[in-house]
């Protein structure tokens, strides 16, 4: 479980996050939903201690169980938060193959014939074995990412946060992508933290949708809640700009 208390997040001068307090359930699916701008990704970004290489400051606390993630070595924590991002970031030179074992090789120190082992079951289920000797240039967008969410489930950590997965997709990849996240969430013992504009998603699929707003939460709660009985009139806005 990570629980996050009196967070505050920014570079320089400019504050982004303001005294966010709130917990991620375990194995659960929360949804972190606003505007652009409203401090989604610097909040993802603060779970895995991106900020501090960024130049950033965060203070506060950020505990995932019992143990605060600045006593935890970034090495250590990353192979127990995984992260997918917009822009995949597979690495071009190497096949799809070298790029899924590099994490179980480095972080959990499997032997080549393990890392490869694993690598072709999660290329099994994003439906892409058949691109293990690929190069990521050579395939579309929706397959990269799709090869992103394998690469972060080889580093077989608990906990996958995703940077709003679907943005940097054509229209009609970005349902490829929301089929591979939807099977895990009913297939894996994962827990997942999504940045998303998809509510689609943040509806069906979600078992906790958090509503940021201003660097600030302004209101959390069930997909049912928040889609039809809202508190807060931010929240009531936006939802009215939505077209469903």
């Amino acid at each position: 479980m990570l629980t996050i208390e009196h967070l505050n997040c920014g570079y320089g001068k400019h504050k982004i996050l303001h005294d966010i307090s709130v917990t991620i359930p375990d194995k659960k699916i929360t949804a972190i939903v606003g505007q652009s701008g409203c401090g989604k990704t610097t909040f993802l970004k603060t779970l895995n201690r991106m900020v501090e290489e960024e130049q950033g400051y965060t203070t506060g606390k950020i505990s995932l169980g019992d143990a605060d993630i600045k006593s935890i070595s970034k090495e250590t924590l990353r192979s127990r938060i995984g992260m997918v991002f917009q822009q995949f970031n597979l690495y071009p030179h190497m096949t799809v193959l070298k790029n899924l074992t590099l994490a179980p090789m480095k972080l959990h120190h499997k032997t080549k014939a393990e890392a490869e082992e694993l690598a072709y079951h999660y290329l099994e289920v994003v439906g892409l074995r058949d691109k293990a000797d690929v190069y990521p240039p050579q395939l579309s967008g929706g397959q990269q990412q799709r090869i992103a969410i394998a690469r972060a489930l080889c580093a077989q950590t608990k906990i996958i946060l995703f940077d709003e997965p679907t943005s940097a997709l054509d229209p009609e990849t970005i349902q490829e992508v929301l089929d591979v996240m939807v099977r895990l969430a009913h297939e894996k013992n994962i827990t997942m933290v999504v940045v998303t504009h998809e509510m689609g998603f943040a509806r069906n699929v979600a078992d906790r949708i958090v509503f940021m707003a201003d660097g600030q939460i302004v209101e959390e709660g069930t997909p049912e809640h928040f889609f039809t009985n809202p508190k807060n009139e931010r929240v009531r806005q936006f939802l009215s700009k939505i077209v469903r």
